[in-house]
């Protein structure tokens, strides 16, 4: 699909429509008010390419932009909580930052629901404080003394 026109913004209303360069089939995207003003303030730039896109990269590449001061991964994260799942889903396999032993494994899934990825974040980023890859035990209770508990 290719760009073939756009109208607007009218009134805060936007429309785009692309077209099959082969059979010639034409789909409309309609923005109400809130949307065209959403797609203005992430600076999304609506248009046609010449060279044939990945699977959302558009969306992928204009809304993941890191932080100052956060790591390179932080790349993959998303201001739009729709393409942080895009991202996800066609992201490349990451090896793990840590081993998890079974014991504190264990413990984790002994936390209740509700706060469980806190917990678990906070333990990581201890252990990447730390210089520890592998998080057994002694890693959980470090963190347990560390936090005065």
């Amino acid at each position: 699909m290719g760009l073939s026109e756009t109208h607007g913004p009218f009134d805060g209303t936007l429309s785009i429509v692309y077209e099959c360069p082969v059979c010639s089939h034409r789909i409309a995207m309609l923005t109400n008010r809130a949307e065209t003003q959403m797609v203005r303030s992430l600076g999304v730039k609506i248009g046609g390419r010449q060279t044939e896109a990945e699977p959302m990269e558009t969306l992928r590449s204009s809304l993941a932009v890191p932080r100052d001061g956060e790591p390179e991964q932080a790349a993959s994260r998303s201001k739009c909580p729709f393409t942080g799942v895009v991202s996800e889903a066609f992201a490349a396999p990451e090896t793990p930052e840590f081993e998890w032993m079974p014991e504190a494994k264990a413990r984790i899934e002994a936390i209740p629901p509700f706060i469980r990825e806190m917990v678990q974040q906070n333990v990581e980023e201890y252990a990447r404080q730390h210089g520890y890859r592998r998080i057994d035990e002694a890693v959980m209770d470090e963190v347990k003394g560390a936090l005065g508990m």
